[in-house]
């Protein structure tokens, strides 16, 4: 019985953190993929200052940080703004001047297909720890009848491991990449970090490795029972 409660536990750890991840800004703001900021002109003339902006990417939209600089004792501001969450999403010239990107197809194409990819992947690998938590909670409740129930765990945790693992590389790798475009096309103006998208991500794909373990240990040993 501890192992499927083990693995119980395991899997709601890994789908609460993909689920929080899933529902990333603009939705939850606290949770972001990656951050890009640079310095910005705000004004003109003899009021124009310079003043640091950020953009900040999630599954389902950006957000842009509110901007305030002073000169001449004269305060100037941009309100921060949060797009709409929806399906797919792409960077326009608006949000690309934040960090000095406007008119650089490059970088903005890069960040488009990144994110168009990212957003299908992060919510299937949550879809499938859920269906792998559905049959751990029935293994759990009725553990006398769960021969091709724990089959089915430990292949739906496998694939949802798999998937996380892969989802968690593809956000290293695109902050790499759009860190190295942006040094190069901004003369290092820019900057780009990440979010705790990547790390909780981590964090879900450890759990799940852990409990496809244990789910494989208790398909052995109820064999050998």
């Amino acid at each position: 019985m501890a192992l499927p409660l083990a693995t119980t536990f395991l899997l709601f750890v890994a789908f609460l953190l993909l689920l929080l991840v899933s529902v990333s800004l603009p939705i939850a703001k606290s949770i972001w993929l990656f951050v890009i900021g640079s310095e910005v002109e705000i004004g003109s003339g003899l009021v124009q200052a310079r003043a640091n902006g950020e953009v900040k990417f999630g599954v389902w939209g950006y957000c842009i940080s509110a901007i305030e600089a002073r000169a001449l004792g004269i305060t100037q501001s941009i309100p921060g703004e949060c797009s709409s969450p929806r399906l797919g999403y792409k960077i326009d010239d608006r949000v690309a001047s934040i960090f000095n990107a406007t008119g650089n197809n490059d970088i903005l194409d890069v960040i488009n297909r990144a994110l168009t990819f990212v957003l299908v992947l992060h919510p299937i690998a949550c879809a499938l720890t859920f269906l792998a938590l559905l049959f751990a909670l029935f293994l759990v409740f009725r553990p006398g009848k769960g021969r091709i129930t724990s089959i089915l765990v430990t292949i739906i945790t496998l694939l949802a491991a798999l998937l996380t693992t892969l989802v968690f590389i593809i956000d290293i790798v695109l902050v790499q990449v759009v860190k190295s475009r942006l040094k190069s096309a901004t003369e290092g103006n820019a900057y780009a970090k990440w979010g705790p998208i990547p790390w909780m991500t981590l964090g879900a794909a450890i759990a799940l490795w852990i409990a496809t373990v244990m789910s494989c240990l208790g398909i052995f040993r109820g064999r050998r029972k």
